[in-house]
């Protein structure tokens, strides 16, 4: 409840979160506040699917959910406008609407994303009272939206090179990270730090993954500057893959080691060559791959023009349902739905103002990627009732519409530092929400605000732990299953085509990142309250094996490309140790190993 993410103030996102109010001032100009409230609620959302990467990917981080939630608050217009308030018929049509959702918000971020805003201007659609028909709010909030995503696109970031092109700004802060926590890899090895340091580099690459991810115009790299990225990118797997053997083998290295990594880490960020190298230590398997890596790394660098790998398979339609209709899905699904249908009918029922606030406002609650439900309904409500503090002592001093959209405006700026906790964002949102309250025409209503939010609270809180047919702990273990999958796949690939580094690249990369999702699950769990915390026990040790499994496969195939060296016994017999802590770690948390012998046999041979 406690903890905060850490780091320097984003004061590009602040920018574009306070400029993100500009549609609201034009339409209160023109006196038509009303029709700013839409707009300035496509651009609060949209604000918080800001988050640090690249400029294109930000693009379906911030479109895809704005497209939904214009969706959604068509889809409400027109429910208000065909009289559904009915006691039974709202709260069962909500539902219905949370149990899709809710199962395609458990696919991935932007599918959560998504899911939410469905949902959330769904319930505003239907509930909030509006002048402006439905299309003509859909359209609004899209406006918004599409205002702080053009920001995102246009504004260069502060404190850039000028020598390369702006467009590429968090693209290639992504990639010289990635350089960064290699060197930092090779400082810690043979250290106490060693592991974090090494789950810090999986991290780094999954950054970059994603900021390079974003979708193009043409199949292909559109510039040289972008094909040049992506071939820096590729040149750092090999050096992935060296100082990850290293580290392995707990041996402490020289400082000059760290330095080639940090040479291109700044010609990254500058665009230049990468200079000179510390000369090379090949006195080891280990040392001879990252001097090679170094010296391709080199080539790359120094090239004009970088070479692009093949093209990005995007996932399928069938894919993203499959997965949204699975164990994990149907169990997220299902408890939204009855958050949703639960909360609609209690509002409808006490016949509140302001009843769509409820259901809206348990939405935001059972969202997938917020941490541990009983922490966030804690920090919920205690944002909620200091953000409504706060709004009555600002009441005090504001007294015109200008006004209220300074305070907005204001709002914006901070949401990006705000979202790093989650009662902080909802003190901000909640000044903001009260704010546009005002400004449509409706008296002060921070006590109605806080009422409901508690009432939410306590419907979560009551429905997320409730015995739901089946097993609990969908998510840990789907998680699990595949990051185990995906260790199995990188195991067999290094024992059957040690020679084959593009596939093996690849297969190390799946196998990091599905473990980093499955320990962020794990975590998420472990810190819910003993009744839901209880179906993850023994989690844990199966993540543990896995982790070592795929550090040791790593070292092994460091091994076995050498051109001098086989696979030494040690190397091998570490191997099949782990893939026997791996069977048992498996069998005390579901009673059956999913490793067949044939590749310990392999090993053995």
């Amino acid at each position: 409840m406690l903890r905060s993410q850490r780091g320097p103030v984003p004061w590009n996102a602040v920018t574009r979160g306070g400029l993100a109010s500009a549609p609201l001032l034009a339409l209160v100009l023109a006196d038509r506040p009303t029709a700013g409230i839409s707009a300035a609620l496509g651009a609060m959302l949209a604000g918080i699917n800001d988050r640090p990467g690249g400029r294109r990917a930000a693009i379906p981080r911030i479109g895809l959910p704005a497209l939904a939630g214009s969706a959604g608050l068509l889809l409400g217009g027109m429910i208000a406008a065909g009289g559904g308030r009915s006691l039974v018929i709202l709260p069962g049509l909500f539902g219905l609407l949370g149990l899709v959702a809710g199962a395609i918000s458990s696919t991935g971020p932007v599918a959560s994303a998504c899911g939410t805003q469905v949902l959330v201007t769904v319930v505003i659609g239907a509930g909030m009272p509006l002048p402006e028909p439905g299309p003509a709010r859909a359209l609004l909030f899209l406006a918004g939206a599409s205002w702080l995503l053009m920001l995102r696109l246009l504004l260069p970031s502060p404190g850039r090179t000028r020598s390369v092109p702006y467009r590429f700004d968090g693209e290639r802060d992504a990639v010289a990270a990635v350089y960064e926590a290699v060197a930092r890899l090779l400082d810690a090895s043979g250290g106490p730090r060693a592991r974090q340091a090494r789950a810090a580099l999986s991290a780094a690459l999954d950054q970059a993954q994603d900021a390079l991810a974003g979708p193009r115009l043409r199949r292909y790299a559109s510039s040289a500057a972008e094909r040049r990225l992506h071939a820096q990118y590729a040149a750092a797997f090999p050096l992935v893959e060296a100082a990850t053997a290293l580290a392995w083998a707990d041996t402490p290295l020289p400082a000059r080691i760290a330095e080639g990594p940090r040479g291109l880490a700044a010609a990254v960020r500058t665009g230049g060559g990468c200079g000179p190298l510390p000369a090379p230590a090949r006195t080891d398997a280990g040392l001879a791959a990252l001097d090679d890596a170094l010296l391709r790394a080199a080539t790359v660098f120094d090239r004009p023009h970088g070479v692009l790998p093949g093209g990005r398979r995007g996932r399928s339609s069938a894919g993203l349902f499959k997965r949204a209709w699975s164990a994990a899905g149907r169990e997220y699904g299902l408890r939204v739905a009855l958050c949703c249908a639960t909360s609609t009918f209690v509002a409808q029922w006490l016949h509140h103002e302001h009843w769509y606030w409820l259901p809206a406002t348990t939405v935001f609650l059972v969202k997938p990627d917020l941490g541990p439900l009983a922490s966030r309904v804690v920090c919920r409500a205690v944002g909620t009732v200091g953000g409504a503090a706060l709004f009555g002592a600002l009441a005090l001093l504001v007294s015109g519409p200008l006004q209220l959209v300074a305070v907005v405006a204001s709002c914006g700026a901070l949401l990006p530092v705000a979202t790093r906790h989650f009662a902080v964002q909802t003190s901000v949102v909640t000044v903001l929400v009260l704010s546009l309250v005002l400004l449509g025409g409706e008296p002060p209503a921070a006590s109605a605000r806080v009422v409901e939010s508690l009432l939410a609270c306590a419907t979560v809180l009551l429905v997320g732990h409730l015995p739901l047919p089946g097993r609990r702990g969908h998510g840990v273990r789907a998680a699990l299953d595949t990051a185990v999958g995906a260790a199995h796949r990188y195991v067999g690939h290094v024992l059957r085509t040690p020679e084959d580094d593009a596939g093996r690249g690849a297969l190390r990369r799946d196998a990091y990142r599905s473990l980093a999702a499955a320990r962020t699950a794990i975590d998420v769990s472990a810190a819910e309250l003993p009744r839901v915390a209880r179906h993850s026990a023994g989690s844990e040790g199966v993540a543990g094996a896995v982790e070592r499994l795929i550090d040791t496969t790593t070292a092994c195939a460091v091994q076995l490309a050498h051109p001098s060296a086989g696979l030494p016994r040690l190397h091998a017999r570490t191997l099949i140790a782990h893939l026997s802590e791996l069977e048992r770690a498996q069998a005390m948390t579901r009673g059956a190993p999913a490793w067949t012998g044939a590749p310990r046999a392999r090993i053995s041979g």
